[in-house]
């Protein structure tokens, strides 16, 4: 018997909070904190959801309400940084794609669309982007 192909678009809002946190959000949803686990940064705050937490989260939740997992994942993202600075953001974009624990343990296809854009921000002088 033939399974049939559905796709179904989870929405998900990632905001940059500084100090390697960001805020996810979904509609309707409360907001999650998210930060760089403390095995992998020793300042991080171990109360603080990570993305690897997240992902067995995922997939222990998905198993217990039996539900399928995803074979393929498209995700979209939109970094909006200082003028001059767009070509060190997609690479930095590119690298964390390349990096990822959480989109390397997925047996899924994970599909990437990076939009950068450069803004004039007025009153900021001197700020560049940089590794953290």
């Amino acid at each position: 018997m033939a399974t049939k192909s559905k796709e179904h678009a989870f929405p998900v809002a990632v905001e940059w909070e500084g100090a390697r946190r960001v805020r996810v959000g979904v509609h309707r949803k409360a907001a999650l904190a998210v930060a760089t686990p403390a095995q992998f940064h020793r300042e991080a705050d171990p109360s603080v959801w990570s993305p690897e937490d997240l992902l067995t989260a995922a997939a222990a939740s998905c198993l217990a309400v039996t539900i399928a997992g995803a074979t393929r994942i498209e995700q979209r993202v939109r970094v909006a940084v200082p003028v001059g600075d767009e070509g060190r953001a997609r690479q930095l974009v590119e690298r964390a794609e390349s990096t990822c624990l959480v989109a390397a343990s997925l047996d899924a296809e994970v599909e990437t669309e990076i939009n950068v854009v450069g803004l004039a921000l007025g009153g900021v002088a001197g700020a560049r982007l940089r590794d953290a």
